[in-house]
C-alpha cells in the first residue's frame, strides 16, 4: 500500500498538517498508524480529501494582477511626464494633485505602454516604488 507521512498528505490536499490531524480525530480522514504511533495516509484517501468539499467547504479564489496587491501600497494616478534617457526612463505619475516619480527602464516603460494621459500605478514597496498597469 502507497503511503505519504502526515505533512506530505496535507500539503496535496491543501490543507496544514493540523487541519488533517483534526480530520483524522474526528473521523473524518482514515489514517494508518505506524508502530511509533505516526499517521500514514493512503494516496487514495489523499485524492478524495483533495476532491471533497464538504471538509474543507469553498475554496478561496487566489487573488491575481491588482487584487494581489494591498490597496494601502498601490495608487492610482494619471502619467503626467515620462522624460526617456538611454536605458532608463523617469516616469512621473500624477495621484490627485500628488506626483510621485520613478526610474524605471525604458523597456518596461515601451512595456507597459506608458504615455502621458494613461492611467497607472505607483506600487509602493519599502523604499523604492515600481509602476504597474491595470
Amino acid at each position: 500500500m502507497d503511503v505519504l507521512k502526515l505533512s506530505d498528505a496535507a500539503r496535496h490536499i491543501g490543507v496544514s498538517p493540523a487541519t488533517l490531524k483534526q480530520w483524522i480525530y474526528k473521523g473524518l480522514a482514515k489514517s494508518i498508524k505506524t508502530p511509533g504511533g505516526h499517521h500514514r495516509i493512503s494516496r487514495g484517501e489523499v485524492q478524495r480529501l483533495a476532491g471533497s468539499r464538504r471538509l474543507t467547504g469553498p475554496r478561496r479564489k487566489t487573488p491575481l494582477g491588482l487584487e494581489a496587491i494591498s490597496g494601502r501600497n498601490k495608487l492610482q494616478g494619471i502619467v503626467s511626464h515620462i522624460e526617456i534617457e538611454g536605458l532608463l526612463a523617469q516616469v512621473t505619475i500624477d495621484i490627485g494633485g500628488h506626483e510621485i516619480t520613478s526610474i524605471i527602464t525604458r523597456d518596461s516603460c515601451r512595456t507597459l505602454g506608458l504615455k502621458k494621459g494613461v492611467r497607472a500605478f505607483a506600487l509602493i514597496k519599502a523604499t523604492e516604488v515600481m509602476v504597474i498597469r491595470p
